[in-house]
């Protein structure tokens, strides 16, 4: 079975994460950071804003069951691509909209998309998202891995991370694993 790799930044990894774990034909999804250019950033540096890295979700995919296109229509449904640099209270350009693309027909996937949504005007605001080839992807720290699934009662996750993968479950039904 084939597997691909798509890189997201969309706010917070957080959500990314607890959103794309539950779809059908994920079988990873790894919180990182990504476009920066420190080696081996920490979460307080890139918090800091000065690294230039993005939250980002490193998402391992079977494109059989999920393809990359409707992997970015889950991903500009769960977030507001029209602000730079900011994601509802999260602020900074570690929070900033990005598609890190891993080949070619990816980034001609992503550019059509979002020329498909500006011409629909599905937002208000013209989307930011910039779409660029993936860097090197650098892993979380440990206590950010599953962090929603080991931490849904915590107050970031009930009043941000809950109401996404709500949105999400109810938009994508057709969409998730079994059970």
């Amino acid at each position: 079975m084939a597997r691909e790799i798509a890189t997201l930044g969309g706010g917070c990894f957080w959500c990314l994460e607890a959103a794309f774990q539950q779809l059908a034909g994920v079988h990873a999804v790894t919180s990182g950071y990504c476009g920066g250019t420190v080696e081996h950033p920490t979460y307080q540096q890139v918090c800091n804003g000065a690294t230039g890295h993005a939250e980002v979700v490193r998402v391992e995919f079977d494109p059989a069951v999920i393809d990359y296109r409707s992997l970015l229509g889950v991903f500009f449904a769960i977030h507001d691509p029209t602000t730079p640099d900011r994601q509802g209270h999260d602020i900074g350009s570690q929070y900033r909209s990005a598609i890190f693309t891993h080949s070619a027909e990816q980034e001609a996937a992503a550019r059509a998309l979002i020329a498909e949504l500006a011409a629909s005007r599905a937002w208000p605001a013209p989307i930011v998202t910039t779409v660029l080839p993936a860097p090197t992807f650098w892993p979380a720290e440990e206590y950010h891995r599953d962090y929603y699934l080991r931490n849904p009662e915590q107050g970031y996750c009930l009043a941000v991370v809950a109401p996404k993968v709500a949105k999400l479950r109810q938009k994508f039904a057709d969409r998730l694993k079994p059970g």
